[in-house]
């Protein structure tokens, strides 16, 4: 499937003088679960990412298979395989997996193990802390390595409750919400994000979850590690860090889960914390059930803004859909339907120009448009 030049840009804009890293996404490289190691193929600010760790896709290209785009970054087999191609031992190996379980498997603990022994530092996004493990403890001092456990909270007497600061956040914020879990809402705000950027407009990205702070955002917590208590408030204190420190024109929240999910609860304590002003839902219209709940069938688009706009004082400006298992004529015939159904802009941020993203938000929020070079 064709795409348009933002989303090559992403991947063309990558760090060269960044740490190296392997990401291991055994048996789910392009799926669900394979989230995070999808992420990074497609957008890392923080590491140089040398290669792809899946044994059912070696030997193909991380790029196509994700988006029909070459890239250079390939998928082998095995972290020997990968070793040998890369000339060198990576600065890091990325657990690029996101199970339901949040823990390691027994055959995932011994490769990181390995890893270690080679001198490998760990980026773990799992909801099971290595650094908390005696093995992990001396293995990772006996190689002088690091492992970083991104979900790992800090300690309680240093979280943030909510206090109302949310208030003096003076710039728009906008949320980007979904109809369901690893939908692309991370991806769709880290284009938008982008994609404001090049137009002129001082955007910044705050992330909440361990994907986006393995990508490097600058501003952000892995809000499902954190006790329900302190979720507002660590949603809020991030924002207000981020306009404070960057005095932006835009803040774009990423969002998490589906506050219309049973399962999760982080979307209520994002909308919370962060009293967004807009926000874009992502929708995926071929899929069936939510991911991981087959006996969950998706909400439709009108049923998740009601709840949204009844339950926080916002409006939806916008919906952007996941294209899994869509031609390009379905994704146009989505899109026109959407548009005159809910009487709201819609695109797929992947595949349409990023012009309309940014349209999107200048419909909503005109008087960015003091801050753009040329009109559009």
């Amino acid at each position: 499937m064709p795409n348009v030049d933002f989303p090559k840009k992403l991947l063309q804009d990558r760090p060269t003088l960044h740490p190296t890293a392997i990401v291991y996404c055994e048996k789910n490289f392009g799926r669900i679960d394979g989230k995070t190691a999808n992420g990074l193929v497609r957008y890392s600010e923080r590491y140089k990412i040398l290669s792809v760790i899946d044994s059912d896709k070696a030997g193909l290209n991380s790029g196509e298979v994700l988006d029909d785009i070459i890239n250079d970054i390939p998928i082998y087999r095995d972290l020997d395989d990968a070793i040998t191609h890369a000339g060198e031992v990576p600065d890091y190996l990325i657990y690029g997996v996101a199970p339901v379980s949040g823990m390691l498997s027994n055959n995932e603990r011994a490769l990181m193990l390995k890893a270690i022994s080679l001198g490998i530092n760990i980026v773990n996004g799992l909801h099971e802390f290595l650094n908390d493990d005696p093995e992990f403890i001396e293995a990772s001092k006996a190689n002088n390595v690091t492992i970083l456990d991104i979900r790992k909270p800090r300690c309680r007497k240093e979280l943030r409750v909510f206090t109302g600061r949310i208030k003096e956040v003076t710039c728009p914020r906008i949320a980007v919400l979904g109809t369901d879990c690893a939908i692309g809402k991370r991806t769709t705000a880290t284009i938008l994000t982008k994609a404001l950027e090049d137009y002129g407009i001082n955007a910044v990205m705050v992330g909440t979850g361990q994907t986006g702070l393995i990508q490097g955002a600058r501003y952000g917590v892995a809000l499902d590690a954190i006790a329900s208590n302190f979720c507002a408030g660590e949603v809020e204190a991030e924002v207000v860090r981020a306009f404070e420190n960057e005095n932006p024109d835009i803040i774009i929240v990423e969002g998490q889960s589906s506050l219309s999910h049973p399962a999760f609860s982080s979307s209520a304590f994002l909308l919370r914390g962060s009293c967004p002003n807009g926000v874009v839902l992502q929708h995926a219209p071929k899929r069936a059930h939510r991911c991981d709940f087959e006996h969950m069938p998706m909400p439709e688009p009108s049923d998740e803004i009601k709840l949204i706009e009844t339950f926080s004082d916002t409006k939806v400006i916008g919906l952007t859909i996941n294209h899994e298992f869509m031609s390009e004529d379905e994704i146009d015939a989505c899109i026109t339907q959407y548009e005159e159904e809910l009487e709201i802009p819609a695109t797929d941020a992947l595949t349409r120009s990023s012009e309309h993203l940014v349209g999107m938000v200048l419909s909503a929020f005109p008087g960015l448009r003091k801050n753009l070079p040329v009109a559009i």
